[in-house]
């Protein structure tokens, strides 16, 4: 069999679905593109794609149970990280990193705006509540105007609340900034998506279908799955696929429909026959916030598994959020919780907190770790940055930044550990870092100083 192309897709009625990495799509599938991978560097770095995710979560961290007790590759897991344990060898924690544009610098209020919108970006925001906004172009979009052609979507923004564009969310700082991360440039904020049956819609509805932005395709009218319609052509290419790959396909596809289902039981209705919905998908988000979640993060895992980006944004939560988690007896707002005064009970509902969103990290952590493309995990093949741009929510302070990362870069990195930097030392010097990763190679980005040096 000649080698499969990377962007292959299987295709039904209103149906495109991209396909994972399959040992078919390797250039040294075949001895003719064996031979042209070797003359082309470029081709087989682009068969060894890297993915970029930058997760924040809003009111800071609860940093004593947070920040490791000792330094290094051999430090002790504190209790909050925990739960990334079975990860710990891509896993690298880093202590010190400011984010300075998140600092007043004579403005006064508005820690929380002004952390949103300079955590990707660095820059010092506006402080307008009008349509004068200023901030900055944000890391992931550098990214995506470097590698987004190489994908179908140059990147995704995505998160759990819904994004403004103007308002007063905060001391006279518009909506804008606390409700955004990506910013195209330095006036015009990036929406995020928050409902997965439209984020699903986009990854795998036809071109023209997903341009009409809604999810009323001739697939929810007629109440199928989008295996249904796509089934002749993926059993077409599975006949000309090897065991290993037919076998791959079959657990990509479980997962989609998987996934599709999980969509459909997210409002409580009836599934028909073989487990399939029997019914349109429906509009808006799961009731339930870890179940819309988990949602989301699936939505993210199938993205990096297709290729379909390498670029992607995630919010938590829109910063200054005053969301309650009874689930977990955690019922307060989350940014009344965050000014704990030092009262033990709230700091320490404010840790249940930390630790049911970085669940939710582990959840995405486990399924690209279980992923297999081109004999690495998807996990080894990503960069997941996750934090706050803010430390202690009681301080509103900017320094000694909650900053983690999973993942080994493709390989770019096979170091794990806590690593401690001069205090103000840019959150940037780790975003020029990985931008490097991806091959583009700037001197600078936002307030940098210099790559950070890992380990």
């Amino acid at each position: 069999m000649r080698q499969l192309d990377r962007r292959t897709v299987i295709r039904g009625l209103g149906t495109a679905i991209a396909l994972p990495w399959l040992e078919a799509m390797s250039p040294m599938y075949s001895v003719a593109a064996a031979s042209a991978a070797a003359s082309s560097a470029a081709a087989a770095a682009d068969d060894k794609p890297v993915r970029m995710l930058f997760m924040m979560v809003p009111n800071g961290i609860h940093m004593p149970t947070w920040t490791p007790g000792s330094d290094g590759a051999n430090f002790e897991l504190p209790p909050t990280l925990e739960v990334l344990a079975k990860h710990r060898k891509s896993l690298n924690i880093f202590t010190g990193l400011t984010l300075d544009g998140a600092r007043d610098h004579g403005d006064g209020a508005g820690d929380h705006a002004r952390s949103g919108a300079s955590f990707l970006t660095g820059a010092h925001p506006k402080k307008t509540d009008g349509a004068d906004i200023k901030n900055g172009i944000s890391v992931d979009q550098v990214a995506a105007q470097g590698i987004g052609h190489k994908t179908r979507f140059a990147s995704l923004e995505l998160g759990m609340e819904g994004s403004s564009q103007s308002g007063n969310c905060d001391s006279g700082y518009s909506c804008a900034y606390s409700s955004n991360l990506a910013w195209r440039n330095e006036s015009s904020p990036l929406a995020k998506e928050m409902d997965p049956s439209s984020v699903f819609e986009r990854l795998f509805g036809t071109p023209d279908k997903v341009s009409e932005g809604g999810p009323a395709t001739p697939r929810s009218a007629r109440r199928k799955s989008v295996l249904d319609y796509a089934l002749e052509d993926a059993n077409s290419l599975k006949r000309k696929l090897g065991a290993a790959d037919s076998r791959k396909l079959d657990e990509y596809l479980y997962a989609v429909r998987d996934v599709e289902n999980r969509i459909g039981r997210s409002d409580k209705l009836q599934l028909g026959e073989n487990g399939l919905p029997n019914y349109s998908r429906p509009a808006g988000v799961p009731r339930v916030w870890e179940e819309h979640c988990k949602l989301m993060m699936d939505m993210i895992g199938l993205a990096i598994r297709t290729d379909a980006t390498r670029v992607l944004t995630f919010m938590m939560a829109n910063e200054g959020s005053n969301r309650g988690y009874p689930e977990i007896g955690a019922p307060e707002s989350h940014h009344d919780l965050s000014h704990h005064g030092k009262s033990e009970e709230k700091q320490a509902k404010l840790q249940k907190i930390n630790l049911f969103h970085l669940q939710q990290l582990a959840y995405l952590a486990d399924q690209l770790a279980a992923v297999d493309e081109a004999g690495e995990s998807l996990l080894d093949r990503t960069m997941v940055i996750y934090g706050s741009g803010i430390s202690d929510g009681d301080r509103h302070n900017h320094d000694d930044l909650p900053i983690l990362m999973l993942g080994k870069a493709g390989g770019r990195l096979n170091k794990s550990g806590h690593w401690r930097y001069p205090n103000n030392t840019p959150l940037c010097n780790l975003y020029l870092w990985v931008l490097h990763q991806v091959g583009i190679k700037g001197d600078r980005f936002g307030d940098s100083s210099d790559l950070l040096r890992i380990g």
